[in-house]
């Protein structure tokens, strides 16, 4: 699941470091849903693990399931994360920016986020 977070026009994006799969990578951060764990509950816990900050429950944009090359499919959840309290720090990424909808498709994000970006839901 990935959590998009807006402040003053801006979205987060963070890119993955060069010794993670899919190294140097742009996404939205987030990550694996836990046995047990609802999306908005494991998107909450990657945002305190990833960001150092505590997030208000999210609510869901879109789902769609995608399949990379020679793997299973897996199910995509972008969630609106509408506040949270602490201020965002990077904690495991090589890199995070605030950056407007317009121009994120100027980054190398994963293949994954690549749907949900042309899907125009960040545009206001």
């Amino acid at each position: 699941m990935a959590g998009i977070l807006q402040r003053e026009g801006l979205i987060l994006i963070c890119r993955r470091r060069a010794d993670q799969p899919h190294a140097l990578k742009w996404e939205f951060p987030g990550g694996k849903v836990e046995a047990g764990e609802t999306p908005v509950a494991a998107l909450q816990r990657e945002l305190r693990e990833e960001l150092g900050i505590e997030s208000e429950p999210a609510t869901e944009i879109t789902r769609y399931e995608f399949g990379y090359p020679g793997k299973k499919p897996i199910l995509l959840v972008f969630l609106r994360v509408a506040d949270w309290r602490g201020e965002v720090e990077n904690l495991i990424f090589e890199r995070i920016v605030w950056e407007t909808a317009g121009r994120l498709r100027a980054y190398d994000f994963l293949e994954g986020d690549i749907p949900f970006l042309d899907s125009g839901a960040l545009v206001p």
